[in-house]
C-alpha cells in the first residue's frame, strides 16, 4: 500500500510540472501574439528550446529570408567540401566579375575590382559576419548555385526552406526576394539540427558556427538584450528593400542562444511588410527577443 501511494504520489508530481510547463510555453504563446497583434507588419517568430517546447506565432507561414539565406547557404558549403574533399581553407578564383557594384559588399569596398585568389572559410567570414552579398554570390557559383543549396534543405528533411534566388537576381528584381522564403520554425529546425548535431560531424560545421558566433550585423536584433546577460548567441540577420507601398519587404534574425546556465534555445524571427523604418523595425526583433529569454527563463526555472 505505501508503495502504491509513494508512485501515486510521483505520477502527480509529473504530472504538475508538466501541466507547469505546459502552462508556461502557452503564456509565452500568449504574450508573444499580443505583442505582434499590436504591430503594423506580418510577423512569425519560432522558438525551441533544450527540452524541446515549442513556441511559435504564424511557425508555419512563410517568410522572405534575405540574407538569412546565407546561413543554409553556408551548410550547403560545408555539404560540398566534405563530398568533395576539400578544406575551408583552400582557395579559389575571385574575378574582377565577380565584384558587382549596386549591393552590399565589403569584399569590393576592400579589394576593389581585381583578379585574386581567397580561402573558403574567408569568404563565408565575408557572406555570415558581414552578410557580403558578393561573396554569397562566389560561394554559390563555386558549389553549384542556388539548386544545388535548396537540395542540401531538402536532405536535411527542411522542405519548408527554399533557396531559389541569388543576390545578383534580388537586386536586379526585387520582388524575386520572395523566392527564397522560409517558415519560422523550419529555420528555428535547422538551427537546432545544426547546433546540436552537424558541429560535432565535421570541422567545417564548426567553424561555420564559430563565424556565426561573431556576427557583425543586426547587433540592435536578437543579440541587443542577449548581450548583457553575457549569453552566446551564433545568428544571421537578413534585411530586405522598401517596396513600392514604402514598407520594409523583411527585416530578419535567426540564431542559437546558449545561456550562461548552459541552457540553450533556437529562434527564428521574420519581420516582413514593416511600416516602420529600419531601427524601429530591428527594435521590435529585439523586443521580441526579450520576452522569449525572459519566458524562456522562466520555464527552465525549477
Amino acid at each position: 500500500m505505501r508503495l502504491y501511494i509513494l508512485l501515486q504520489v510521483i505520477l502527480l508530481s509529473i504530472s504538475a510540472i508538466g501541466n507547469a510547463s505546459e502552462s508556461g510555453k502557452l503564456h509565452l504563446e500568449r504574450e508573444l501574439s499580443d505583442y505582434i497583434s499590436s504591430i503594423d507588419a506580418r510577423i512569425g517568430v519560432a522558438v525551441i528550446t533544450d527540452s524541446n517546447d515549442t513556441i511559435s506565432v504564424n511557425g508555419n507561414r512563410d517568410f522572405p529570408m534575405f540574407s538569412v539565406c546565407k546561413f543554409p547557404q553556408a551548410i550547403a558549403v560545408a555539404d560540398y567540401c566534405r563530398r568533395n574533399k576539400i578544406n575551408l581553407s583552400d582557395s579559389i578564383n575571385v574575378y574582377a566579375s565577380d565584384l558587382k557594384e549596386d549591393t552590399w559588399s565589403p569584399l569590393r569596398d576592400k579589394y576593389e575590382a581585381a583578379d585574386m585568389q581567397m580561402t573558403l572559410i574567408d569568404l563565408l567570414a565575408y557572406s555570415l559576419q558581414q552578410s557580403d552579398n558578393n561573396a554569397c554570390d562566389i560561394l554559390f557559383r563555386i558549389t553549384g548555385g542556388t539548386v544545388a543549396t535548396d537540395s542540401v534543405m531538402k536532405a536535411l528533411g527542411c522542405n519548408d526552406i527554399t533557396i531559389a534566388a541569388t543576390e545578383d537576381d534580388m537586386h536586379r528584381d526585387m520582388y524575386l526576394s520572395y523566392l527564397n522564403r522560409a517558415t519560422p520554425l523550419d529555420m528555428a529546425r535547422l538551427l537546432e539540427l545544426f547546433n546540436k548535431t552537424l558541429i560535432h560531424e565535421s570541422p567545417e560545421y564548426k567553424s561555420i558556427a564559430d563565424i556565426m558566433e561573431s556576427c557583425a550585423t543586426g547587433t540592435d536584433r536578437l543579440a541587443k538584450p542577449l548581450l548583457p546577460l553575457k549569453a552566446i548567441i551564433r545568428h544571421k540577420t537578413g534585411t530586405g528593400f522598401t517596396n513600392t507601398q514604402g514598407r520594409i519587404m523583411g527585416i530578419n534574425d535567426v540564431g542559437y542562444v546558449i545561456m550562461p546556465d548552459g541552457h540553450s534555445y533556437s529562434i527564428a524571427v521574420f519581420v516582413t511588410d514593416s511600416a516602420y523604418e529600419s531601427t524601429e523595425t530591428s527594435q521590435i526583433i529585439a523586443e521580441i527577443s526579450q520576452i522569449v529569454a525572459t519566458g524562456i527563463t522562466e520555464l527552465q526555472a525549477p
